[in-house]
């Protein structure tokens, strides 16, 4: 199978990963729930990948960086401890569902920062006229999950910041594969999964926490610490940490994060751009074919989005999935970003590319859409 939906999750994973999955089944209980050699196992793997998280994304105290089940989990934490119910919240035209729907669950006023695909001068301005006195927080995606449209994160940040305006960034696109450092963003919260670009597990993410940030639980129970108190700590990471951890999980996370790390985000945005490109040229010379992508690839990593006229875009995912293609076909739980391109009555196909990826493998991908859009 040729698998190109790693913006939904990464499948081929480096053999490392499997292995610290594996070993920590067979070797590790649960950190801070005893003093016994395999809790201290436990505790040492959760230390491990805080630190190499804390190192990789510039984040000054390792305790900051909080385990949480996905992006979602983490965003909503974010969100939850940032705006309160009727707050007036600025958004790129980008965003996901787990930015959106715990807005409009808590019925936040979003004012939407709108731009043309692949425009990021025109982005940056729209949050400065969207970015009024009113407004509590800003939330922007670093990479568009339908178009792999690269945001002018460093520049929306610094305009938060001379605006005294916290930003919450979801990494869920670029982390693993374009600079993201707590430290020169000063972002209040950055969420991400560990599943994607950090070639983790499933069932893994992280919310790096800015100092003296405020948090919210969303869920109460046992931390380990603190016992006798019926309150979750004050401190971090206990506070946003109830209950077991996924420790087979994080031992795999470690062993993605140390891969990126080896690699290299260059390397490896390099990589995916290479083969946008070359899948790119494939498709323009086939006709029926829309293909969203940018004049300059610089603004655009690991995705992109296409259509065949004369298909249903889920048939068309359907039928390369039958020929051993696998792509995303729909929505992809974005609709702002549909809106914001004007795909939202038809959607869009998806190819996401990893760092697992061949030019063999696009090859084969091109050919097959070749095929169906005779």
């Amino acid at each position: 199978m040729v698998y190109l939906d790693s913006a939904a999750t990464t499948l081929q994973k480096p053999v490392s990963v499997r292995r610290a999955v594996f070993s920590a089944m067979e070797r590790m209980a649960s950190p801070g729930r005893g003093g016994h050699r395999p809790a201290m196992l436990a505790a040492e793997a959760a230390f491990h990948c805080r630190q190499a998280a804390a190192e990789l994304f510039h984040v000054d105290d390792p305790e900051n960086v909080v385990f949480t089940l996905n992006a979602t989990h983490a965003l909503n934490l974010a969100i939850k401890s940032v705006v309160k119910p009727g707050d007036t919240v600025v958004v790129s035209g980008y965003e996901h569902n787990a930015v959106t729907r715990p807005l409009a669950a808590l019925g936040c006023n979003i004012k939407v920062a709108c731009a043309p695909l692949f425009d990021q001068e025109t982005v940056l301005a729209a949050f400065e006229e969207q970015i009024t006195e009113d407004v509590s927080c800003v939330i922007c995606t670093h990479v568009s999950n339908v178009f792999g449209f690269i945001l002018p994160i460093e520049d929306i940040a610094r305009l938060c910041r001379e605006k005294r305006t916290p930003l919450i960034l979801d990494a869920s696109q670029s982390a693993g594969s374009l600079p993201v450092h707590m430290d020169e963003l000063g972002c209040a919260f950055i969420g991400m999964p560990g599943h994607k670009g950090l070639y983790g597990p499933q069932g893994t993410g992280l919310l790096l926490c800015g100092e003296k940030q405020a948090t919210t639980p969303l869920l109460e129970g046992g931390t380990g610490s603190l016992s006798a108190l019926q309150e979750m700590p004050a401190f971090l990471p206990d506070r946003l940490e109830a209950g077991t951890h996924n420790v087979p999980g994080i031992a795999g996370l470690l062993e993605g994060i140390r891969y990126v790390k080896r690699r290299g985000e260059g390397a490896i945005l390099r990589r995916e751009q290479a083969l946008v490109q070359q899948a790119l040229r494939g498709l323009s010379s086939v006709s029926g074919v829309t293909i969203y992508a940018a004049q300059d690839l610089a603004v655009q990593a690991g995705v992109l989005s296409f259509q065949v006229d004369r298909l249903d875009c889920e048939e068309v995912g359907e039928r390369l999935g039958q020929r051993g293609i696998a792509v995303r076909a729909g929505l992809h739980c974005a609709p702002y970003a549909h809106k914001s391109v004007g795909t939202e009555e038809r959607g869009t196909v998806r190819a996401s590319f990893s760092d697992f990826n061949t030019p063999v493998e696009v090859r084969a991908f091109v050919r097959e859409v070749s095929r169906l859009a005779v």
